[in-house]
């Protein structure tokens, strides 16, 4: 009778074993992130570098996840409103491709953003960085040549970027200063491809860009080269420096990252600081990157918070001293 009365008691205890995993919800897969469809919000329009950027994660963590990921454009206010949505979403599966000044600077220039850098939006990956190149009508004249016509130029010129506060608007100051012309009027579009098209128009005279968007248009005769906003860079291996031409400057580049909202769950962190850094270790991502102009990374979100506060103090510097503010 003992043995029996010892077997029934083991399979009740193994029924309610089996009936409490039933009901968990990890055991369900409600524990499991994603557990659904993930967005990545950025904020510029299709064709332009961080929405390559975007693609390039989609499509490889949708194959990771087992779930789609689709990048969704909500333009405007240099990618501000992009980054503004992410940091209210609350639904733990709406991610954020930002560049540098959504993280950086758009809080200095207005006191009164509707989202926090710092406070309101978590860094899970720095994604990709690129060299700056500075770019003109192919009609100028190159070189010291061009520096030369510049600071002559006076006011006559306007440079064109994709926001108020962005690294191409900062780095196209820092390089006035560098070459002693500080008339140069400031034009804001929205996205690099709007910029070309002012500048083949002849409404702006040169602009900040990053490789990717900048060669096509070189190789194709519409604009010029005029020189890298830092050192010789295998993503543009035809282009000179700056400092080339004698226009003595600190480094300039443009980054991409991955962010989500303050409140994103501690298994979505886990399972993107997982699968982030191996996805822009693979050779398909990688080459997707490079060929979209962008030098692949891949950091923790620890780095990423790093830089942002290094350049949010080295950019802060820029805004003060120029009084730049936003129009």
């Amino acid at each position: 009778m003992n043995a029996i009365a010892s077997i029934h008691r083991r399979a009740l205890a193994l029924a309610a074993v089996c009936a409490l995993a039933i009901a968990s919800p990890v055991a369900q897969g409600q524990g499991v992130w994603p557990n659904k469809m993930v967005r990545i919000i950025v904020g510029f329009p299709g064709g332009s570098t961080p929405d390559i950027a975007a693609r390039a994660l989609a499509d490889g963590l949708a194959k990771v996840w087992g779930q789609p990921v689709v990048v969704e454009a909500k333009t405007g206010a240099g990618g501000n409103l992009a980054a503004d949505f992410v940091a209210k979403a609350t639904d733990d599966h709406t991610l954020g491709v930002v560049i540098n000044g959504n993280l950086t600077t758009a809080k200095l220039l207005n006191p009164k953003l509707t989202y926090d850098p710092v406070k309101d939006l978590l860094p899970l990956s720095l994604v990709a960085t690129a060299p700056l190149v500075l770019v003109a009508p192919a009609d100028q004249a190159g070189g010291a040549a061009w520096v030369a016509a510049a600071r002559n130029a006076g006011d006559k010129w306007s440079y064109g970027s994709v926001g108020v506060g962005s690294v191409g608007h900062l780095g196209v100051e820092v390089i006035k200063a560098a070459v002693g012309n500080t008339g140069a009027v400031h034009v804001p579009y929205n996205g690099n491809p709007a910029v070309i098209t002012a500048m083949l128009g002849g409404q702006v005279q040169m602009a900040l860009m990053p490789p990717g968007v900048a060669l096509p248009q070189v190789k194709a005769g519409k604009l010029q080269a005029v020189g890298l906003a830092g050192p010789r860079s295998p993503l543009a291996p035809d282009v000179p420096s700056l400092t080339e031409a004698g226009v003595r400057m600190n480094p300039l580049e443009v980054w991409t990252a991955l962010v989500g909202p303050a409140g994103l769950s501690k298994a979505a962190q886990e399972r993107i600081a997982r699968d982030i850094t191996a996805l822009l270790k693979e050779a398909d991502t990688r080459q997707r990157l490079i060929t979209g102009g962008w030098d692949p990374q891949g950091t923790s979100g620890a780095v990423l918070a790093t830089r942002v506060r290094e350049e949010t103090r080295i950019f802060g510097d820029i805004i003060t001293a120029r009084g730049i503010k936003l129009e």
